[in-house]
């Protein structure tokens, strides 16, 4: 019977690991410190990491030079995509992000693939 509640609790935790959300991303001094939707930190980050850019419940978007690195909301790297392919990040919303080349506005998904692709005058 205690490895069938050892088993459960284990679970339960890593069911809870995985369900994590962000709330708030908050700069102070030299950090950045990620809240989940329960309002406690969960990750802390250097601004050695990056400048934000930009966060929705689900990922993160860091600039450090002339790359973007794109974090889950465990702070797990996802995708390294470079500045010069992407373009300037304009917003990032739930598990999408979007970019802008000169003319064109670009929609990626999390994982850096490109998804819509529209011309704005």
């Amino acid at each position: 019977m205690r490895k069938v509640i050892t088993i459960f609790a284990m679970f339960l935790c890593m069911t809870e690991l995985s369900a994590q959300t962000i709330s708030h991303i908050e700069t102070k001094g030299n950090w950045y410190y990620i809240y989940d939707s329960n309002g406690r930190k969960t990750k802390t980050l250097s601004n050695t990491s990056g400048t934000l850019l930009g966060y929705s419940s689900t990922i993160f978007i860091m600039r450090n030079g002339s790359w973007y690195y794109i974090y889950d909301a465990n702070a797990r790297k996802i995708k390294t995509m470079s500045k010069s392919a992407t373009g300037d990040i304009i917003a990032v919303a739930g598990d999408t992000f979007t970019s802008r080349i000169g003319s064109w506005i670009y929609t990626w998904d999390k994982t850096g693939k490109r998804i819509h692709t529209r011309f704005c005058r």
